[in-house]
């Protein structure tokens, strides 16, 4: 429900960022506000109120603002206003900050993680929907919180958060925070695995003890934090996977890799806590059909299935589905990312091949070469057909997986993991007829 008495009215507030994130935000706080947009790319198009409040840095040098609230993709060490910015630290907010002092009455389930924050997020509201509950799914995953209407004091918030978003948050709070896993990423960003950390677990920190928090304790970058937390919420600490009984009572097989018995591990916890029914939940996890790009198997006969994992941007994602596996052609590559390492040894990979493609090929030939046979190639077009070539020619009989999980991010060709996901299924459609 709508709280009226905020910091965020009758203000001076800059909008650094008109992304999607942005433009919601200026969407939101117009009426009551004073707001001027600032973005470091030129912004074309015709919407006149958007340029009306269009500023330059001279002018809101003047002004006397308030707050600025800035956009998850500003890095404040590399952006047009870094000066500015440092020097005013303390005005910095995010949309989560305006979404949490307008809502802070809601609930809120945030959950965040280096991998499958999406996957966890969208089974998560689809077993509160499935119960009938005011649910929306907001963050990284859905619209911009600031986006939704009609919310009521009932209405519960599914948040999913990256680092990104977390980092200059200062208000945002959680009731249920859920930390599935941390692996080294965005260290480009974040510039130390520790920043990156740090700004993980801003979730933890902005808790009260009546709040729950769901940790992943098999993970060694969580494990050591949590030990110099002077102050913790409720603490539930996952140290087992659903085990095969469970996952056979589901009878779904998206739910047997790794990655995503990780991800039904926090599901179950939290549906404790939510005292949602085993079988109401179980119903709902028999039907999950999973998310385009993430472990989506896109074909499946007796000797062959395709896998297109586009959303893979790290190793540590990757391995995930990788342990399951063997006989298996996996295609990776793209723009490396600062700090990954690929912790699976020789003994691990059976029968594996790595295909290798993108502008950091040398990157991943020089991490794969002694523990996986591979072949490079100029584009993934040349690539793809040398991997059904390979398996045609292949006297093994036994069944066989191609794997597209690049392990890096996409933007060295595509503008996203979900460009990239789309261009490997035509691909496959037209070079397989598949």
């Amino acid at each position: 429900m709508l709280n009226n008495q905020n910091i965020f009215n009758h203000k001076k507030i800059l909008i650094y960022g008109l992304g999607k994130s942005g433009l919601s935000t200026f969407r939101f706080l117009k009426k009551k506000n004073e707001v001027y947009l600032f973005d470091d790319k030129k912004i074309n198009g015709n919407n006149k109120t958007i340029k009306k409040n269009l500023i330059s840095h001279q002018e809101f040098l003047k002004k006397d603002i308030d707050h600025i609230i800035i956009s998850p993709g500003i890095d404040i060490n590399k952006c047009n206003l870094k000066r500015y910015l440092k020097k005013n630290y303390k005005k910095i907010n995010t949309d989560l900050d305006i979404f949490y002092d307008f809502y802070s009455k809601n609930k809120k389930i945030t959950i965040t993680g280096t991998n499958g924050k999406s996957t966890t997020a969208r089974i998560l509201y689809e077993v509160l929907r499935d119960q009938n509950f005011d649910v929306r799914i907001v963050g990284n995953i859905g619209n911009p919180a600031l986006l939704e209407k009609n919310i009521t004091n009932k209405t519960i918030f599914v948040v999913e958060a990256s680092s990104y978003q977390l980092e200059y948050s200062k208000l945002f709070k959680s009731n249920i925070s859920v930390i599935l896993n941390i692996s080294p990423d965005h260290l480009e960003r974040h510039k130390t695995l520790k920043n990156y950390i740090k700004a993980k677990f801003k979730i933890i920190k902005n808790q009260t003890k009546k709040d729950y928090a769901i940790l992943n304790m098999n993970n060694i970058h969580i494990k050591r934090e949590i030990k110099s937390l002077k102050y913790l919420p409720k603490l539930i600490k996952i140290y087992k996977y659903p085990d095969i009984q469970f996952l056979k009572d589901i009878n779904n097989q998206y739910f047997y890799s790794v990655g995503n018995r990780e991800n039904l591990a926090f599901i179950f916890e939290i549906s404790k806590i939510l005292k949602i029914k085993k079988i109401d939940l179980f119903k709902t996890l028999k039907n999950f059909k999973g998310l385009k790009y993430r472990q989506q198997i896109i074909f499946r006969s007796k000797n062959l299935t395709i896998i297109n994992d586009s959303k893979s941007t790290s190793f540590s994602s990757s391995v995930s589905i990788l342990k399951l596996m063997s006989n298996v052609s996996w295609i990776v590559g793209g723009l490396a990312k600062k700090g990954d390492k690929f912790l699976l040894q020789k003994k691990d990979c059976k029968n594996f091949k790595a295909y290798i493609y993108g502008t950091n090929k040398s990157i991943f030939i020089s991490k794969l070469k002694n523990i996986i046979k591979y072949e490079s190639f100029a584009n993934l077009k040349l690539l793809i057909k040398k991997v059904f070539l390979d398996i045609k020619n292949n006297e093994n009989s036994k069944k066989k997986t191609i794997l597209f999980s690049p392990a890096a991010a996409s933007f060295d060709s595509f503008k996203n993991f979900e460009e990239r996901g789309k261009y490997f299924n035509n691909l496959i459609k037209k070079i397989n007829n598949v």
